[in-house]
């Protein structure tokens, strides 16, 4: 009988610690601007990009659009100082870096390969 109620009891609590876990909060992150040239580019400054993030616990994902082409993604995980940093695979073969951080009041985000776009991250509503 003490195995069985500590058995139960044991699946109650991993339960509710997966429940828990589940409920972390979601913050969602936003960034639009336009590109700087790197070395190699010329019309960067024409490219408009948006760039989402969604952070839940420590998984990060993020999605980047630049106007006109498809829409692009990114997954990590916050590092030491709620450090970002992952690379993303774009058209062609191409890879943009990702790097940035996310914390409270100085949240931002730098793609940097084809173009430069970075900027302050501002919480979604």
């Amino acid at each position: 009988m003490i195995k069985v109620v500590a058995f139960a009891g044991a699946v109650i609590g991993l339960l509710l610690g997966a429940t828990a876990q589940a409920q972390a909060p979601k913050t969602v992150y936003t960034w639009t601007g336009y590109g700087v040239n790197v070395p190699g580019s010329s019309k960067c400054p024409t490219y408009k990009m948006t760039i989402d993030v969604t952070v839940e616990g420590e998984q990060v994902k993020g999605l980047f659009q630049q106007e006109g082409r498809p829409q692009r993604h990114f997954e990590t995980t916050l590092g030491k100082g709620g450090a970002i940093k992952t690379a993303a695979a774009v058209g062609g073969g191409g890879i943009m870096d990702v790097i940035g951080q996310i914390k409270e009041g100085d949240s931002k985000i730098k793609l940097d390969g084809y173009c430069k776009f970075e900027g302050a991250l501002t919480k979604k509503q």
